[in-house]
């Protein structure tokens, strides 16, 4: 986004998707949070609810430094939601559940911008209203696959670390979040030297791409 900017200068697009950012930030980082902190709650562990997470109010979930990324970038995260694994019936599927509930409801999400925007496509596109709500809807639903797929990633403290619990045995587990601070800090210098630019980008146009024709389809 800011680097975008930095390079290629102000656009209608790029501050269209700066609104977008900042959109997510606010309002549907919050909801991937809550993602977590209700299926944790469902399934037993009510650490979320006690800690204040089971809530869509910003405040309580925003990390400034993931938010910051998320302008910077395009990806990000928030405040982690604390889990007890031991209020699950199955510690190792409840903690796989509460992870993928993030990034689903990031999903769910995009697909709901991009129903947005394939219903705002259906106006008049030389109205600056139909051109700004176009392009932000679909900023918004390119953000939000981004953070599924950041999330998805299988190194800590992301979600797909708590999901890798589930495919390898718990000795190796633990040993690999010995590294955390150092993996999250070496994927964050990947991320901000663009090595891992082509992979992530090719995943979010996959998926939306995807996603658009699916939904497209009924606009035909």
């Amino acid at each position: 986004m800011l680097f975008n900017i930095i390079r290629n200068g102000f656009s209608a697009e790029t501050i269209i998707a700066l609104f977008a950012s900042a959109f997510v930030v606010f309002c549907t980082l919050p909801v991937h949070e809550y993602a977590h902190a209700l299926v944790a709650t469902k399934l037993g562990d009510q650490t979320p609810r006690l800690s204040g997470r089971l809530t869509l109010n910003p405040m309580a979930h925003i990390d400034w430094i993931g938010a910051l990324m998320i302008f910077l970038v395009g990806f990000g995260y928030a405040k982690p939601v604390s889990v007890n694994p031991r209020n699950f019936k199955n510690p190792k599927a409840g903690m796989a559940l509460t992870a993928v509930a993030g990034p689903i409801s990031n999903l769910l999400m995009a697909a709901l911008f991009i129903l947005l925007k394939n219903i705002v496509s259906l106006f008049p596109p030389q109205n600056l209203f139909v051109y700004a709500f176009y392009y932000f809807f679909m900023f918004a639903a390119i953000i939000n696959i981004g953070l599924a797929v950041f999330n998805l990633i299988p190194i800590p403290p992301l979600d797909g670390s708590r999901i890798l619990q589930l495919l390898i045995p718990s000795k190796y587990y633990f040993k690999f979040m010995r590294y955390e601070r150092y993996i999250i800090l070496l994927v964050f210098a990947l991320i901000f030297l663009g090595v891992l630019d082509r992979p992530l980008a090719f995943l979010e146009n996959a998926i939306y791409n995807g996603m658009d024709t699916v939904i497209g389809f009924l606009f035909r």
